[in-house]
């Protein structure tokens, strides 16, 4: 008898472990279609690893996406983040400028942070350098299965974000999809579950 309620407790914890992993799931790949498109001071660009020197195909496709914006007016300004990681030889944000600088965008319309590793830094860095320069509205760019784990750590950051979705992203076919959106679904119940607990 003692097993068989065990058992049941069992059962019932992981109905509900389920449900939550199949609602997180539903949320993040219903967010990622949504764009908030709007003015706002800033574009806050994602950063994500570069290449030889060069962005990744992720990272320009966000660095195109920020220039449309800008170009079309939307936003004044464009934060590029990201610092140096393991092997490469210039920070993210700094490949991400250069990149937009030769597309056309004036260098004194760009701000870069470079301390940068993770996104909850990419946040806060970007968040300073917005407080510094006197933004207060901000579009993030981003890939669009990102987005909800981004938005909800700019909110957490005191940042005024929208969200601005790539329109397409480098993740295509279900082999590329399917670890990036697990991954971002792990990512988000821990990323709650930890500040819940905060």
């Amino acid at each position: 008898m003692f097993r068989n309620k065990w058992k049941r407790i069992l059962i019932v914890l992981s109905l509900i472990q389920t449900i939550l992993i199949a609602a997180t799931a539903t949320s993040i790949w219903t967010f990622a279609s949504e764009s908030e498109l709007m003015e706002a001071d800033a574009a806050i660009v994602l950063g994500t690893k570069v290449v030889g020197g060069e962005p990744s195909p992720v990272l320009e496709q966000r660095i195109r996406h920020a220039i449309d914006l800008y170009e079309a007016g939307y936003v004044e300004k464009i934060i590029f983040t990201g610092g140096l990681t393991d092997g490469a030889d210039l920070a993210e944000s700094v490949v991400s400028r250069d990149f937009a600088i030769r597309n056309h965008v004036p260098e004194e319309d760009i701000l870069i942070e470079t301390q940068s590793l993770i996104t909850e830094e990419n946040f806060r860095f970007a968040g300073e350098l917005a407080d510094e320069n006197g933004l207060s509205s901000f579009l993030v760019v981003s890939d669009p299965l990102h987005m909800k784990r981004a938005l909800l750590m700019a909110e957490h950051a005191g940042i005024d974000a929208h969200s601005s979705p790539t329109p397409s992203t480098e993740f295509k076919g279900f082999a590329n999809i399917a670890p990036f959106f697990a991954r971002e679904v792990v990512c988000y119940m821990a990323y709650v579950a930890m500040h819940a607990v905060i």
